[in-house]
């Protein structure tokens, strides 16, 4: 039996899974960072109605998910199509050392940025060190 192969159709698997495709785009990009006691992440949507935002935390997986659509109606003549459409979602892992309880979340200019404290068990603290009266030290936590 004859097989045909197409080259360029692992080509194009390829490049679905790093750009992404019209059913399903390309992740989301974001910023992490820390600043003092508090964690950060930034998530790149321009574009995204912030209705259509969804920001959830199950354990210490946080799950953001967002969808941008085309215009449609009677009247829309769609002339040029080039920005990925559709729901994207991107997934953190965060340590155990953050207080999702107090999770802040805020939309600005297409960026949503996630504010998380850093859970007070996980901030550096001052060991006091005491001697006693045979020069042998005693350390309290």
């Amino acid at each position: 039996m004859l097989m045909r192969t197409d080259p360029f159709r692992e080509i194009d698997r390829i490049a679905e899974q790093f750009f992404g495709t019209t059913s399903r785009p390309a992740v989301m990009h974001l910023d992490a960072y820390r600043d003092g006691d508090h964690f950060y992440a930034a998530f790149d949507l321009p574009g995204v109605d912030p209705d259509s935002i969804d920001c959830t935390v199950e354990r210490n997986v946080l799950t953001v998910r967002a969808q941008r659509r085309r215009p449609t109606g009677e009247r829309v003549e769609m002339v040029a199509a080039e920005r990925p459409m559709g729901t994207f979602s991107r997934q953190l892992f965060l340590g155990d050392t953050l207080d999702t309880d107090k999770l802040e979340a805020g939309y600005d200019n297409g960026v949503l940025t996630l504010r998380i404290p850093v859970a007070e068990r996980a901030k550096p603290r001052r060991v006091t060190v005491t001697a006693t009266g045979n020069g042998r030290k005693e350390i309290n936590a």
